[in-house]
């Protein structure tokens, strides 16, 4: 009787080692299969990143320029939307590369992502137009025009930060966090304060989704400036105080 007791306690013991092996192989795999696609979207989103952080900059370094002119101004900006919706799209089509994330309901979350980085591409190629519409001659109008656009790309920056977010959260966030080319800060506006009296306001807020940050808020200041400028004419030369800057 005890022997077959003791046969019985050794068999039960090896069974419960084997599931013990069997749910730690199991964990350790899952972790490998999110440590390798993190990996792969990382890589493709590490240029979409640093494209949209260049033309977060260049409509910030333009909006700091105390001799730009509207028309350049406006062609900055016109040129960064263009380049902001393009790589919004392109962080779409890169979770599409990388394929459903391998966690609950992981098709789900990459078609929900890849729709909202679409929606940040399409809204951008929209914002392109309006800038291209701007009218340069009139300066009031025209920082009017740049302060209405600063108050759409916030919007944008708040829906850039949710875009990814599901994505970040839990052990697929921290297998995301773990890699090197998704460790540079989210892309978004530098915080560059005063934009000065060129007149561009959109310099300091924005987007994506990425997988991201809002503006620092004082978007409007530059168009501000803008109509500021125009009121304060040289009664004697009759030109503007603001040098001609947008």
């Amino acid at each position: 009787m005890k022997k077959k007791l003791a046969t019985g306690v050794s068999g039960w013991l090896s069974a419960c080692m084997l599931l013990v092996l069997t749910l730690t192989g199991c964990s350790d795999d899952s972790a490998g299969k999110r440590e390798a696609w993190a990996r792969t979207f990382c890589d493709l989103r590490q240029p979409q990143a640093e494209k949209i952080a260049a033309a977060h900059r260049s409509i910030a370094e333009v909006s700091e320029r105390e001799d730009a002119t509207p028309e350049e101004v406006k062609e900055v900006d016109v040129q960064a939307y263009q380049d902001l919706s393009e790589a919004y799209a392109a962080l779409s089509d890169a979770l599409g590369e990388a394929g459903d994330p391998p966690v609950e309901d992981g098709a789900q979350l990459r078609e929900d992502a890849q729709g909202e980085l679409q929606a940040l591409s399409d809204a951008y190629e929209g914002l392109q137009s309006v800038a291209e519409e701007l009218d340069t001659s009139d300066r009031a109008k025209f920082a009017e025009g740049l302060r209405e656009l600063a108050g759409k790309v916030e919007e944008l920056t708040r829906s850039g930060d949710a875009a990814l977010s599901e994505l970040q959260s839990g052990r697929l966030g921290e297998a995301l966090a773990a890699q090197p080319s998704c460790q540079t800060p989210t892309p978004g506006p530098p915080d560059t304060g005063d934009t000065g009296d060129t007149g561009d306001t959109e310099g300091t807020g924005d987007s994506e989704g990425s997988a991201d940050t809002e503006g620092s808020g004082n978007g409007g200041d530059g168009g501000d400036d803008a109509a500021r400028d125009e009121s304060e004419e040289d009664p004697e030369s009759g030109e503007s105080a603001g040098n001609g800057q947008g």
